[in-house]
């Protein structure tokens, strides 16, 4: 059991209303009701009776709120205590990549750490067919996402790393002996959609949906995650591009990665809810403005650490 699942019920219990005890703790109703539900199945009981109209402790609920309460309390002033003497910060910070590409802001996280030793860094894995999902529902406190984010609830934190496109195609496909492509080409090809929410806007930033005369690029099989995404393009019925690095980390057989003669360069940022920013995102974002200042610096002087090889450079997809 989380700490913080330990602060939700014991909120929940004392204001009763899911709507209350989310706007109190900066979080949305169903990331409390999941962390209820969550606590209930390993309890094996409800803690709560719930209908439309209220919210009650059940008596396992109201023994289970008193037996925590002295507990969380100490816990969280030893935290306080810890923190008052150290000048720092404590607790969880979640953050969310797709695929291994955390590792492309391991500099930053290294910073990070080094100024703030007591924060734990957890890591989810957010798919490219829904990168809110998990943001939204608050499962993770940073997203690591390509560019354009134009979302009112979301705050984008500084660039962190850029990436090449590659046009990712199953080697049977028609274009798999080509050495590169072209945007135009793409329009004699089917490219992957996504099943989930994604928005248009970030779906044209990585697949555009007409190529540079106009022609309109077919979209064909809907897939809901990236691993969907590998074994559709295996078939060749559909291709997708994708960053540069996927071509490193996920070498198959049946799939070619063709660089992209026009291709655009794709941008990634840490993005985080704006209602419910902490002092552990506000962190995490000075460490990142930290390293792009240091990046800055390099380029000055001749040297890049933005943009290694890609053999050498961590993954984003």
């Amino acid at each position: 059991m989380e700490l913080r699942d330990i602060e939700i019920f014991l909120t929940l219990a004392e204001e009763l209303h899911f709507g209350r005890t989310a706007d109190r703790l900066r979080l949305t109703t169903a990331r409390v009701s999941q962390s209820i539900k969550k606590q209930e199945r390993i309890i094996g009981a409800p803690l709560f009776d719930r209908t439309t109209r209220a919210v009650a402790l059940t008596q396992l609920g109201d023994r289970y709120r008193h037996n925590l309460s002295a507990g969380y309390r100490q816990i969280t002033e030893a935290i306080q205590d810890a923190v008052a003497h150290g000048g720092g910060i404590a607790g969880p910070l979640t953050l969310g990549g797709m695929g291994p590409q955390t590792l492309a802001v391991s500099r930053i996280i290294e910073v990070f750490q080094a100024r703030h030793p007591a924060v734990e860094i957890h890591y989810r894995e957010i798919q490219p067919t829904a990168p809110f999902q998990q943001l939204r529902s608050g499962q993770v406190d940073i997203a690591l996402l390509w560019l354009p984010v134009r979302e009112p609830d979301l705050t984008v934190g500084p660039v962190t790393h850029v990436s090449q496109a590659m046009l990712m195609i199953g080697a049977s496909h028609q274009l798999a002996g080509r050495t590169s492509v072209a945007i135009e080409d793409l329009g004699d090809c089917t490219v992957l959609t996504s099943a989930e929410e994604l928005p248009a806007y970030m779906e044209e930033a990585i697949n555009p949906f007409h190529t540079p005369t106009g022609r309109p690029i077919r979209r064909g099989p809907r897939v809901s995650s990236w691993h969907e995404e590998l074994s559709v393009v295996a078939t060749g019925k559909a291709v997708t591009i994708v960053a540069a690095e996927a071509a490193h980390f996920y070498p198959w057989p049946n799939i070619t990665y063709l660089p992209i003669e026009d291709g655009r360069l794709i941008q990634w940022a840490p993005v985080w809810r704006t209602a419910t920013e902490t002092e552990h995102i506000r962190a995490f974002r000075r460490a990142a403005q930290k390293v792009e200042s240091l990046d800055r610096g390099c380029l000055a002087n001749g040297t890049s650490l933005v943009n290694p090889p890609v053999a050498e450079r961590s993954p984003h997809l």
